[in-house]
């Protein structure tokens, strides 16, 4: 069963993914056994800000105010990639802990 990544969703890097910076070439690669993806710099935005503790909502709130940009377009646009990522095994997610 695939997870599903929603606002309320708190995303992780599963141990075998990385998200290492290569200083030769000066680009951020993710690391997974056997494959090595380039991602663009917003994907690099968002996944610099997955840290297990963090909502996705949470992480796109940040982007908001760090790019002046609107919370709804970035909470959409972060899910969208973070659910491509679950959809390949590159992203674990739980559901955040309710108050």
């Amino acid at each position: 069963m695939r997870p599903t990544v929603a606002a309320d969703s708190v995303p992780r890097l599963p141990r075998h993914v990385k998200l290492r910076h290569d200083k030769a070439r000066d680009r951020w690669l993710i690391l997974v056994p056997e494959r090595v993806l380039v991602p663009d710099d917003t994907a690099v935005a968002v996944l610099s800000r997955v840290d297990g503790a963090r909502s996705v909502r949470d992480i796109a709130t940040d982007l908001a105010q760090t790019y002046q940009a609107p919370v709804d377009v970035i909470l959409a646009d972060s899910v969208a990639l973070l659910q491509d990522l679950a959809d390949k095994g590159f992203l674990a997610v739980t559901e955040a802990p309710h108050a």
